[in-house]
Order: C-alpha cells, then sequence, then structure tokens
C-alpha cells in the first residue's frame, strides 16, 4: 500500500487544478501497483522518492510550474505531461528513465528556453 504523503500530494495536485480527478484516480492506482512491486534499496543508500519539475520566469524569477510526483509515479506522469510541453532538442524522456533505474539523485535537467523566457528544472530526491 502506497504512503499517505504520496496520496496527499496527488489529492493537492487535483485540488490545486494541475490534474484532473480522473488524472488523479489514474495516478493513485498506478501508485497502489508500484507500491506492490517495490523494491529492497540498495544497503547502505536510500531509493529516490520525489520527481520534482519547477519551470521558473526568467523575467521575474517566479514558478510558473512547481509539482512533485511520487517516484512510483513517474511513468504515468511523464505520460500526462507530455500532452503539456513540447520537446526540448537534444533532450530524451529515456535519459529521466535511465536516471531513475540507476538511482541517481538530484537535478538531472536544466534546460532554459529562451524563446519562452523559461528555465526548466528536474529534480530526482
Amino acid at each position: 500500500m502506497s504512503t499517505a504523503e504520496e496520496r496527499i500530494q496527488i489529492l493537492k495536485m487535483i485540488e490545486e487544478g494541475k490534474i484532473s480527478a480522473s488524472e488523479g484516480a489514474e495516478l493513485i492506482r498506478a501508485l497502489d501497483q508500484s507500491s506492490q512491486k517495490t523494491q529492497d534499496p540498495l544497503k547502505g543508500t536510500s531509493q529516490p522518492r520525489w520527481f520534482r519539475v519547477r519551470v521558473t520566469d526568467i523575467a521575474n524569477g517566479r514558478h510558473k510550474v512547481n509539482i512533485n510526483i511520487p517516484i512510483g509515479l513517474v511513468n504515468v506522469g511523464m505520460k500526462m505531461g507530455a500532452r503539456f510541453t513540447s520537446e526540448i532538442e537534444g533532450f530524451s524522456y529515456e535519459e529521466i528513465a535511465e536516471a531513475i533505474r540507476h538511482g541517481r539523485q538530484g537535478k538531472i535537467i536544466d534546460y532554459t528556453n529562451k524563446k519562452e523566457n523559461e528555465r526548466v528544472e528536474i529534480f530526482i530526491e
């Protein structure tokens, strides 16, 4: 079973209008499925728990997007998020999946889109 914290995060995303109720239900189903398949972390290390995406307006420094997704839902979240973003030159979703598979933590993407005046940062924590 998933942690209460992860479920609360999904409900907050619904409440804030970041995702629809049906998308939230899909995330909770995926969370339940992923929690049944959890792997034991390597000795002496902790598994990443959160996938964080932050989009900042370069001009005023305000966050346009600041979303935290439980790491177990990244595949579902990436499929949903792909609808809202255009392709970034030289970037592949496989890079994120590979970083997660290898237990990498910290900032994995830091991209500045000068045309849209935005900075996109993606973290695994």
